[in-house]
């Protein structure tokens, strides 16, 4: 794994890509409007294997594996499987996604989940294994509340629009609590 961070780096230095352009150069399905943020890793050793959706998040370090060779020494054989990871769906920081698992469409996987079975459609799933803890409703709803009892900020407020010091400084004074949103 760590060979494979250290060349996509040397990659991107050389190549100043989107990691998706890079992955896509690769000959990676990847569907439309596609966010990969930083240090995700693709399985190089089998990459055509892999299917990824339209308005797919990964967040930093995640993972996506289509073989495990664990088995190697043993038989002989890697075990390969295909991953498919459906439209509209965010995956949260450092998530391992092991072959032969599909995400359904508009799904979120929490961070630091082991994704070892299949998520179906419109479901939160976090843990390790990951397990289904709600509906993609039930979730949406319970965030609506809480945007009601904590400060939201908007896209001034983040390092993509140059958040000022001022701005920081506000937003750590406003969230006492703990909690908040930003656009």
């Amino acid at each position: 794994m760590k060979l494979q961070v250290l060349l996509s780096r040397i990659y991107r230095f050389f190549f100043p890509l989107a990691l998706v352009d890079i992955y896509k150069r690769m000959g990676v399905k990847i569907g439309d409007n596609c966010k990969f943020q930083f240090d995700v890793v693709i399985d190089f050793s089998h990459y055509w294997l892999i299917e990824i959706g339209n308005d797919v998040t990964l967040a930093p370090r995640v993972h996506i594996l289509a073989h495990d060779a664990s088995t190697f020494n043993h038989v002989g054989y890697a075990k390969i499987g295909r991953v498919n990871i459906s439209d509209n769906v965010f995956i949260g920081a450092g998530t391992i996604v092991l072959p032969g698992v599909s995400i359904g469409e508009n799904s979120i996987v929490g961070a630091g989940s082991l994704v070892a079975n299949d998520i179906p459609e419109n479901s939160v799933a976090v843990g390790s294994p990951a397990k289904v803890v709600s509906t993609l409703a039930d979730y949406l709803d319970k965030i609506n509340l809480q945007m009601n009892d904590y400060p939201t900020f908007g896209e001034e407020y983040t390092l993509r629009q140059g958040v000022s010091k001022e701005k920081r400084q506000e937003m750590n004074h406003e969230m006492k609590d703990r909690f908040g949103f930003v656009r």
